[in-house]
C-alpha cells in the first residue's frame, strides 16, 4: 500500500508538470500570436500610407515631364527668374 502511495504522488506530480509546462507553452504562443498580429495591423497601416505616398509621387514625376510646369516650379520653390522678372518674396503665414 505504501509503494502504491508513493507511485500515486509521483505520477501526480509529474501530471503536475507536465500540464504546467503545457500552459506554459500555450501562454507564450498566445502572447506570440498577439504580437504578430498588433504588428501586422502596424505595417499594414504603414503599407497604405507608403502607397498613397507612391501615388503622389508618381503624379509628381508625371509632372515633372512637362517643361512648363518645371519652370514654374523651378520658380516658386527655387526663386529663379525669367527674364524681367523682379522677385518679391513675402514672408510666410505660420
Amino acid at each position: 500500500m505504501k509503494k502504491y502511495r508513493y507511485r500515486l504522488i509521483l505520477y501526480a506530480c509529474i501530471l503536475c508538470g507536465l500540464i504546467s509546462l503545457l500552459t506554459f507553452s500555450c501562454f507564450n504562443s498566445w502572447k506570440q500570436i498577439y504580437n504578430n498580429r498588433k504588428l501586422r495591423a502596424e505595417l499594414e497601416t504603414k503599407y497604405e500610407k507608403l502607397v498613397d505616398n507612391e501615388d503622389v509621387l508618381e503624379g509628381e514625376v508625371v509632372k515633372l515631364q512637362d517643361p512648363e510646369y518645371v519652370a514654374k516650379y523651378a520658380r516658386e520653390r527655387f526663386l529663379y527668374s525669367q527674364d524681367g522678372e523682379i522677385i518679391i518674396k513675402l514672408p510666410e503665414d505660420e
